[in-house]
């Protein structure tokens, strides 16, 4: 399947090539360069295998930046990728300052919601348009929506509605719910009771795990855990699973085979909503796995998937507009034209109401990928993808 790919992509260059032959174009490539502005990520994981790579995220825009190349020879275009990273206490604004003095005008983050809504509104003025390829905060596609911020990373919404309608197809309705502490746990667990109220789940019972810190690797730690995880979950109602919000990871990776009742475990660990995981084959998928993992020496993750398809968005902008002109790029990204092709199914466009890029999710178990949602049976007037994540009516967008 490979093979046929890869001819495929070539004969699109080369109709596409001939096409443009004779408008006059100059023989020197059209230069488009594209920002990647990032900062390092968090390292603590429960468990060890899922302790990031250090150029998690950057592998995935380098290898898009290839993917664009690979295309943009037939078309006279070359792409550049910019990095930037930004340290725990260095200012993104002066990074994506140094970014557009090098020319360039759409920059991907792998950011925080704060610092990439202080570079989107420092970089309005200088005409620069950010793809967000990290931050899953729902505010901002709502009342922190910006017109110069693309989404591709999903929202808390999204994996929650794709892990509820499974939930639900497999009749698993009385939902045990368990938050951490932190703010962003909180925030999930926000999606989560949405999402159950949605599709038409009850959560029976909800509690808290407080995090009192300390190390969560000791030599005395699995026989600590062995013990405090069934306690955690002793003497909860009738439920068909266990759902955990711990976006934190302090605990939710402890409950599998671990609960007081025989129940599975869905959420943050057990059956994972994700964009992307290392055991994905529908759809030509294959293909790329093994083009990432023979160029990296390992699996693609989520958020390099995320900035792959960001990459791979402006190219086609580029690729689609015959231009490296930003305003035309923007014009056709924005429009109802607009499609990219990432191994899902299906084309992937923008919601226009808050530039959130709609997605399939898929439902990981940390070895094989369970089900993708949306689910058979669950509509949509307009595409069957807005059932994940707000919807146009419930919006608080006005981008601007």
């Amino acid at each position: 399947m490979a093979w046929r790919f890869d001819l495929l992509r070539f004969l699109i260059g080369v109709l596409v090539l001939i096409a443009l032959n004779g408008t006059g174009r100059a023989d020197q490539p059209l230069e488009i360069k594209i920002g990647y502005l990032h900062q390092a990520p968090s390292r603590i994981r429960i468990s060890l295998i899922d302790v990031p790579a250090a150029n998690d995220g950057l592998a995935g825009a380098q290898l898009a930046i290839k993917d664009d190349n690979t295309t943009g020879r037939f078309l006279k275009q070359h792409y550049t990728l910019i990095e930037k990273l930004v340290g725990d206490n260095d200012d993104p604004v002066t990074a994506m300052s140094a970014l557009a003095d090098q020319g360039v005008s759409f920059i991907v983050t792998s950011l925080d919601a704060d610092r990439l809504l202080k570079t989107a509104d420092a970089g309005k003025a200088r005409g620069e348009t950010f793809f967000n390829a990290l931050a899953l905060d729902e505010r901002l596609r709502e009342e922190n929506c910006r017109a110069n911020v693309i989404h591709v990373a999903p929202t808390r919404s999204m994996l929650a509605d794709g892990l509820a309608q499974y939930l639900v197809w497999k009749k698993w309705r009385k939902w045990a719910l368990i938050v951490g502490s932190h703010d962003n746990d909180k925030l999930f667990a926000g999606a989560l009771r949405h999402a159950a109220k949605r599709f038409g789940a009850k959560i029976v019972e909800e509690r808290v795990f407080k995090d009192n810190g300390g190390a969560r690797r000791t030599d005395s730690g699995i026989a600590e855990i062995q013990k405090q995880m069934p306690v955690v979950t002793q003497s909860l109602p009738d439920h068909d699973v266990l759902v955990a919000a711990d976006e934190s990871e302090v605990f939710a990776g402890y409950l599998p085979y671990r609960t007081w009742d025989a129940r599975p475990v869905a959420g943050s660990a057990g059956l994972v909503p994700t964009t992307w995981d290392a055991a994905f084959d529908q759809w030509g998928a294959v293909q790329l796995q093994n083009r990432f993992t023979k160029a990296f020496q390992r699996p693609m993750t989520a958020h390099d998937m995320q900035v792959w398809t960001a990459v791979r968005m402006i190219g086609e902008a580029a690729a689609r507009t015959g231009s490296n002109d930003s305003a035309k790029m923007l014009a056709y990204l924005k429009s109802p034209a607009f499609s990219v092709a990432a191994f899902k199914g299906q084309k992937l466009t923008l919601r226009d109401w808050n530039l959130q890029l709609r997605q399939p999710i898929l439902l990981f178990d940390g070895r094989n990928t369970v089900s993708v949602s949306p689910q058979e049976g669950f509509l949509h007037q307009v595409s069957t993808l807005d059932t994940l994540g707000l919807d146009r009516p419930e919006t608080k967008c006005s981008l601007k």
